[in-house]
């Protein structure tokens, strides 16, 4: 421990990093403007009620929040670069990994923008298409009892927190049944999904949509009235319409400034203007109003759910085009998810053709024509952009994501200022940030 001394105090700071730089700063500065009781807290980097390695480095005068400030890209994992130096099929498995409480929404942005650039987007199998809405509204909720679940925990509220998980346990189960995987699926493909519902999925499905208004109802119990729950929450946090605006703040923080913002209804994609469901605002622009729009768009997933079920048809799950389809019939095994026992008999001892068609395939990967397009979904946290490049090769020139975590976490500085040191973990819990999606 070092000790430096300003004016008439002495400050003392463990070594590493900018740490000491911080400090002495804020020391200048507050000797600057004869300020003696200004200090400045490390929190972090840890999880303070986010989802991931997040450092807040606050400014206080007493318990009061004179500065805060973010130091992201402690789980920096370099995706965004690796993608190009894979194939496009393979960029699937990486951009699954960024915002890993909500990979179906990587996956199907990232598959709709390189669909677009090959010209495909109205080739896609509709039942291909009905799928991934099934599979992103369930992402959303799972998305969203996380986010109730940690930010009750936070705040005291344990018993929320294990009522939140264990609903989404019965999700991940399904998952894990449709894809292999609890999470990380690389299961949306560019020109459908990987493999077709299995057999007696549905049921499962429809069980759990069953289960879950009275799962959200009792959450909704034990903190919707809670007076610790309100006075911790209401008043907290507060970001307005301008300054959404001024920031290019999204999703739920958004609508609870009132503005009905959802892309699902804005700009839809994967047939969403056929889907009857609301979108859910509130006019608080608080934390409590965005604790109110995640419970009522859980409601509004399940609507769309057993909209989609309903509109499932029998039919193929991939595009017909055997030069851009992935080759292969995968299943669901003992083992996850692999190819078919069929499909490796015909590819080893009946069809040389399609032996070299799926070796050429796999290992060079299909071509997408040169060009660049951005394309937007409505993620549980906002607006999830992609912004694809090619050159005409096997692999992206460039992929970047416009992440709403990485975006919304500007908002920290707004909501904190001013406010409590105890008020810090209500509002960045509000925001919901997943830091695999800040720190791609």
């Amino acid at each position: 421990m070092a000790g430096t001394t300003h004016s008439d105090s002495t400050a003392f700071t463990v070594t590493g990093n900018d740490w000491e730089d911080v400090v002495n700063a804020v020391a200048e500065r507050a000797a600057a403007a004869q300020i003696d009781e200004r200090i400045v807290v490390n929190m972090g980097p840890q999880h303070p009620s986010t989802h991931g390695v997040l450092r807040l480095i606050l400014e206080i005068e007493g318990e009061t929040v004179t500065e805060a400030r973010c130091g992201i890209g402690f789980l920096h994992t370099g995706i965004e670069k690796n993608l190009e130096f894979r194939t496009w099929t393979q960029g699937v498995s990486f951009v699954t990994r960024m915002d890993y409480l909500s990979p179906f929404f990587n996956e199907a942005a990232y598959c709709l923008a390189v669909e677009k650039l090959l010209g495909i987007t109205v080739d896609i199998p509709a039942r291909a298409t009905v799928i991934r809405v099934i599979l992103m509204e369930l992402n959303r909720i799972t998305s969203h009892l996380v986010a109730l679940a940690t930010g009750g925990m936070e705040l005291g509220a344990v018993t929320p927190m294990f009522l939140g998980f264990g609903s989404r346990e019965k999700i991940l189960d399904l998952f894990e049944e449709i894809t292999g995987l609890r999470m990380n699926h690389a299961y949306i493909r560019p020109g459908g999904v990987a493999a077709d519902l299995p057999d007696g999925v549905i049921p499962k499905i429809l069980a759990v949509l069953d289960a879950l208004p009275d799962e959200i109802a009792e959450v909704e119990a034990l903190l919707t009235e809670n007076y610790i729950w309100k006075a911790r929450t209401k008043g907290v946090g507060f970001l307005d319409l301008t300054g959404c605006m001024a920031l290019g703040v999204t999703g739920p923080v958004l609508r609870s400034t009132g503005l009905p913002h959802d892309l699902r209804k804005t700009a839809p994609y994967c047939g969403y203007e056929d889907y009857d469901f609301d979108v859910v605002t509130n006019d608080a622009c608080d934390s409590y109003g965005r604790y109110l729009i995640r419970i009522e768009e859980m409601r509004q997933s399940i609507r769309i759910v057993r909209q989609a079920i309903d509109k499932l048809e029998p039919g193929p799950v991939m595009v017909t085009d055997r030069k851009l389809a992935w080759p292969a019939d995968l299943a669901v095994g003992p083992d996850g998810l692999g190819n078919s026992p069929e499909h490796i008999a015909e590819i080893m001892g009946m069809s040389m053709e399609a032996l070299i068609h799926h070796f050429k395939l796999v290992t060079e990967g299909m071509r997408v024509p040169a060009g660049q397009c951005y394309v937007s979904i409505e993620s549980p946290r906002g607006e999830l952009g992609v912004h694809v490049v090619s050159d005409g090769g096997t692999r992206p020139y460039r992929v970047h994501f416009r992440d709403p975590s990485f975006t919304n976490l500007q908002a920290v500085a707004a909501m904190c200022e001013g406010g409590l040191i105890a008020d810090v973990i209500t509002a960045v819990a509000s925001i919901d940030p997943v830091m695999g999606g800040v720190d791609r």
